[in-house]
């Protein structure tokens, strides 16, 4: 019967793939919602359709409010890896697992940290540009250099940077890796070289890409600081959260000269205002964060989210992808 239906509101971008698991279940309810929609009509949408038992969001936030709104909330997940916008403080005391994708888009990120960095050294936006202008001749005056024998410093070794170490030492480069919540075996073991200090990493490489979460202890983990201690031929590259590198600081290290360029697929305030320097930069690269959204990794995102939200719906949520695991206790 309808009334003893499990009702789930999914976010529009759920694939096909992670839809038709959900419409096997008879005793599944769910309704679609616009990703773009604002957190006042998403509390008036659980407030209609309560009790809602389940969420599956894109970048919609959900917290203590939201909580209130649905009236018999049992999991929250993200189509994805981050939870910035998730209140997980108020999840975790009404026992509310929150669910991720775990390493779903995690090979999608690394290849967009990679594209960036050949991007960068092969100058391509600058070389495209000469073509397309009809300065053919000056091609000179924008030459490229190779990977090969580059030195690439590898800020974070979890899903995702442990992915680009593997990606980068196939290309022949000297790999870093900073992560102090990992062991020097474990990098040692994928062919890289740890560090256990940041700052003495910075002024080797050519190359530094960020793939930590932001937490309290990453808001402008690079600032004027660290980005001073950068070679004036190096590169940065973040394509883990807005936040973690100070823009006013990037902008100017990136005017002064101090480092030689940018590949940027995050930003503090996103959209980023249409203002923001940083945008009208050339030797900056940048991306809507979609480092993580491929036609690939959104059918396994959308897959997994799916048997996240089914398998605590069945009082067995899968483990590994439950964030705050104080609620499995």
């Amino acid at each position: 019967m309808a009334t003893n239906k499990k009702k789930l509101l999914i976010v529009e971008t759920l694939s096909p793939g992670g839809w038709a698991l959900l419409r096997e279940r008879e005793d599944i309810e769910a309704i679609e919602f616009p990703n773009t929609i604002s957190a006042a009509d998403f509390n008036a949408m659980l407030r209609e359709h309560a009790p809602v038992n389940g969420v599956a969001l894109g970048a919609t936030g959900f917290g203590a409010n939201e909580i209130v709104s649905s009236g018999e909330m049992r999991v929250v997940t993200r189509i994805g890896v981050g939870y910035d916008a998730v209140d997980v403080t108020a999840l975790s005391a009404n026992k509310i697992p929150l669910m991720t994708t775990g390493i779903a888009n995690s090979p999608s990120v690394a290849e967009c940290a990679l594209f960036m960095m050949l991007a960068l050294a092969k100058r391509a936006a600058e070389l495209d540009k000469l073509v397309k202008s009809g300065n053919w001749t000056k091609r000179l005056g924008a030459i490229p250099y190779d990977l090969l024998g580059r030195t690439a410093l590898v800020v974070g070794f979890g899903r995702i940077g442990s992915r680009l170490v593997k990606r980068l030492v196939a290309m022949e480069m000297n790999v870093l890796v900073y992560d102090p919540f990992k062991s020097a075996a474990e990098v040692e073991k994928a062919g890289a070289e740890y560090v256990a200090d940041l700052n003495t990493a910075l002024p080797r490489a050519d190359f530094v890409s960020i793939h930590c979460p932001k937490s309290p202890e990453t808001i402008n983990m690079f600032s004027t600081a660290q980005l001073q201690l950068m070679k004036p031929t190096a590169y940065l590259i973040n394509t883990a959260r807005g936040g973690i590198v100070d823009e006013t600081a990037l902008y100017a290290a990136l005017t002064s000269g101090k480092i030689a360029g940018a590949g940027i697929d995050v930003f503090a305030q996103e959209p980023p205002k249409p203002d923001n320097a940083l945008l009208t930069l050339d030797n900056v690269i940048t991306a809507p964060h979609v480092a993580g959204v491929t036609r690939e990794a959104l059918d396994r995102m959308s897959l997994q989210t799916a048997k996240n939200i089914l398998s605590a719906l069945d009082g067995a949520p899968i483990r590994e992808n439950v964030i705050n695991q104080d609620v499995l206790n």
